[in-house]
């Protein structure tokens, strides 16, 4: 790599800030599609394109709740490379280095044409008109929301009720609560600028955990028998855990693989079609070990944790189970040019 690529890709000081507890910047385009399209954007099928990266937990969640839903086919999915500079997330694993549908390089040509020169950070998940090349949302919270909600014509026979409404407020207050104290309870950890920060957060993160994993002693799932958003939202902060957040982000009490429920609960989800099927460990290590030289200066990404024993048998199965909920099915395998390398992952799968 040529000192010019590493310093474009060098990200000091754009995480940390000596003295300051990390604060995320939670503003998003809040631009929806619906239904209804109230907001100049109708729920369509082909029209839309979701941008992600296999290394961010946010859109992690968009690329389960797109594959449980069976929505592949009426919202098509570009992958962004793990690693990202200054500027933006690049599309450097397509040929040529361009989205094939988008047609761009960067992801901010897409923010770009919707708010020129965007202020905020080229984030995703978002989602892109194709017709015009402009981005329309990046607001992660509520795109699962409207998957599960507005695109009920296009979802799957069988597809799962992943917000079903007499649970909305109980899912509403626990996804609130998950937010602040572990998904991104993680980051504020990992990013304190000072000692009594760390410190403050670390005990608020495995005070959380440690309330998950009594939660989880008595159920399959976060709400009962069944998955729903929770679980989706929940899941790709606990696959990153032994992989970066316990040492890169020193959240090192102790790994999830000796906290019983929390692991077989991994366990059984990552088993699970729809959820370990979009995890890629090597996007995910790259990520965080070469583009936070706040915390990792010398860019070296390191070869373990061996991730084969998440394939291990788990103990969820003694818990009352529906899975799928009433009338739901598991979704089909992944789509062929979806499925993650071999190499990444110790879940081997074919697609269709």
């Amino acid at each position: 790599m040529s000192t010019q690529e590493t310093n474009e890709h060098d990200r000091k000081g754009s995480y940390v800030r000596k003295g300051e507890s990390f604060d995320r910047d939670m503003n998003y385009i809040p631009t929806r599609i619906t239904k209804d399209g109230e907001d100049g954007y109708p729920v369509e099928a082909g029209r839309y394109r979701l941008v992600v990266s296999r290394a961010c937990p946010w859109a992690n969640r968009t690329i389960i709740v797109r594959r449980l839903l069976g929505l592949e086919d009426a919202l098509s999915m570009g992958i962004a490379g793990p690693t990202h500079d200054k500027r933006s997330w690049t599309f450097d694993l397509d040929e040529g280095g361009k989205d094939p549908v988008l047609g761009i390089e960067r992801l901010q040509e897409a923010y770009f044409k919707r708010i020129p020169d965007y202020p905020r950070g080229i984030t995703v998940p978002a989602i892109v008109d194709t017709r015009d090349g402009a981005v329309v949302t990046n607001d992660f919270g509520q795109i699962t929301l409207d998957l599960s909600s507005q695109w009920t014509e296009f979802q799957r026979e069988g597809a799962p009720d992943l917000y079903p409404e007499h649970l909305r407020a109980e899912i509403d207050e626990l996804n609130d609560w998950m937010l602040h104290r572990v998904n991104n309870g993680v980051y504020k950890v990992g990013f304190a600028g000072s000692q009594e920060a760390y410190e403050k957060e670390y005990h608020l993160l495995w005070e959380a955990l440690d309330e998950l994993e009594e939660r989880l002693s008595t159920r399959r799932y976060l709400m009962g028998p069944s998955i729903t958003e929770a679980d989706v939202r929940l899941f790709p902060t606990l696959v990153r855990f032994d992989v970066a957040y316990h040492g890169h982000f020193k959240a090192n009490r102790q790994t999830l693989a000796t906290m019983p429920n929390l692991w077989n609960y991994l366990k059984d989800l990552f088993q699970t079609p729809g959820f370990g099927d979009t995890v890629d460990f090597q996007h995910i290590k790259e990520h965080y070990y070469y583009v936070h030289t706040d915390i990792n200066p010398t860019q070296i990404v390191p070869l373990g944790p061996d991730m084969s024993h998440i394939l291990e048998p788990h103990d969820r199965d003694r818990f009352e189970t529906d899975t799928w909920g009433p009338g739901g099915t598991a979704p089909e395998p992944p789509l062929a040019s979806e499925v993650v390398e071999p190499e990444h992952t110790p879940l081997h799968l074919q697609g269709r």
